[in-house]
């Protein structure tokens, strides 16, 4: 298991002091971490030391002056990407293929997960010791309290139960962070579960009734379905505390949550490329973790907004992944650097984020059939895990009525729909909701929301708030 104690250690130290280090002390750090890091990517990546060349010294050249980088063009050099000649992409995708192996060390010292292809292409991602040891310490030391008196009173979490709720069905950085947990601790083991959200909502809450979970991690929009179960007098889990991330909260979900479940709610904000970019402090706001990342919001031509302006996407350097550098890498998020400070005393920089647009479908209802919410993460992981479908939007016409469409052209578009549409079906079916029709739909532009980012799942009535 790629886990070092003494470099975990000294990590946490330095996360610990960072948190209360004034911004010129933090800003020395971050440069001392990107030359460091722009040194190792120039000698050991053959993608970037080509990137690199005609910088002069890589470690002196000013980061807004480095080339903007891509999901797309990273994944098609993969194997020159990465500075350690012995990992290959097809072994890789061998690896993430098999889910027995998911939370499992690769070639004995790496930590690998996929993206779920949210922004139309999946990318594996690999970590090592050093890297999954930030994110560690950051987790750790920098999630907010909600329950002040844990720490004393439980220091070791012997009395809590943890349930993340999600999709499981493949090596996603959520479900590998739980797996590898399991691993290294095999006290804790037995009080961490993951549960898909795939599965009927029924067969769901029975599951987290049955745990009786006194920590729930998910997404915001699975939290709202299952505060809905809990209002319904189903859900009887003993939940204290509510995680989530993957997702914007709005403040009405977060109030809604924090009604039905009777407990503090944590959101924070998270990439498979950065596990922990931000952390919510007490009074709710989100804080960027600037001395391990750092985020550029620009406008459409790569160029820098002021702060507290939202760009049209977002540029991320992740400063302790060596072994797959990303720099300046289109993120695709859409953020606010936030120029003030924040009144909980937090030293760390305050971030705002405009996340996913999606929307929960509510399908049937009519003639007697029953009504069933359905999360977009779920259908967004049946359409890309068992149609291989990634570019796509699914648009609802009516209580029974679906339009799945894509920007692709021909024949292996049509077929990709095609599967798509059956996989859909039979995973409607599952949920009971029966007698759903969907038509396909190629090379038809996406449905581009208020906000500019363009959802992949739109509910009837959020279509009319969308524009072409």
């Amino acid at each position: 298991m790629p886990f070092d104690p003494w470099l975990s250690l000294t990590l946490a130290a330095q996360v610990s002091a960072a948190s209360h280090a004034d911004a010129a002390a933090r800003a020395a750090l971050r440069a001392h971490r990107l030359a460091a890091l722009l040194r190792s990517a120039a000698q050991h990546s053959r993608l970037f030391g080509r990137l690199l060349r005609g910088s002069g010294a890589p470690e002196q050249a000013p980061l807004a002056a480095l080339p903007i980088t891509r999901k797309r063009e990273l994944m098609e050099n993969f194997d020159d990407w990465v500075a350690d000649p012995h990992l290959r992409l097809r072994a890789l995708r061998a690896f993430i293929e098999d889910p027995a192996r998911i939370g499992q060390p690769f070639m004995a010292r790496y930590t690998v997960w996929e993206s779920s292809g949210s922004s139309g292409e999946p990318c594996i991602f690999v970590q090592d010791a050093g890297a999954m040891a930030v994110y560690d310490a950051l987790e750790a030391l920098r999630r907010p309290r909600l329950r002040p008196l844990q720490p004393w009173l439980d220091p070791f979490w012997l009395a809590e139960r943890m349930a993340f709720v999600g999709a499981t069905n493949g090596h996603f950085a959520s479900t590998v962070s739980i797996e590898r947990l399991r691993g290294l601790n095999p006290v804790l083991a037995p009080r961490l579960h993951s549960l898909c959200f795939l599965q009927p909502m029924a067969q769901l809450v029975a599951q987290l009734n049955a745990l009786a979970p006194t920590i729930l991690a998910t997404y915001p929009s699975a939290a709202v379905l299952l505060a809905e179960e809990r209002q319904a007098g189903r859900l009887h889990a003993p939940v204290r505390e509510v995680w989530t991330g993957g997702e914007a909260l709005s403040g009405a979900m977060r109030h809604f949550v924090q009604e039905a479940f009777g407990c503090p709610v944590s959101n924070s904000y998270g990439a498979s490329e950065f596990l922990s970019l931000a952390s919510e402090c007490t009074q709710g706001h989100l804080h960027l973790n600037s001395d391990w990342v750092i985020l550029e919001s620009v406008d459409e031509g790569g160029r820098p907004v002021p702060d507290g302006e939202a760009g049209a996407t977002t540029l991320l350097t992740n400063l302790a992944n060596h072994v797959q550098p990303l720099i300046r890498y289109d993120l695709g998020d859409r953020v606010r650097l936030l120029p003030h400070a924040c009144s909980c005393g937090s030293r760390l920089p305050l971030l705002q984020v405009q996340g996913r647009s999606d929307d929960t479908l509510r399908l049937g209802g009519s003639a007697g059939a029953k009504r069933i919410s359905v999360l977009p993460l779920a259908l967004c992981t049946v359409l890309e895990s068992e149609a291989g479908l990634f570019d796509f939007q699914l648009v609802q016409e009516g209580p029974c009525a679906l339009l799945l469409r894509t920007g692709l052209e021909g024949d292996s578009a049509d077929a990709a729909l095609q599967c798509g549409r059956r996989a859909l079906d039979a995973y409607l079916q599952r949920q009971g909701a029966r007698g759903v029709q969907i038509r396909c739909c190629s090379a038809e532009a996406s449905l581009v929301g208020r906000g500019g980012k363009v959802p992949r799942v739109v509910a009837s009535g959020a279509r009319r708030a969308a524009q072409r």
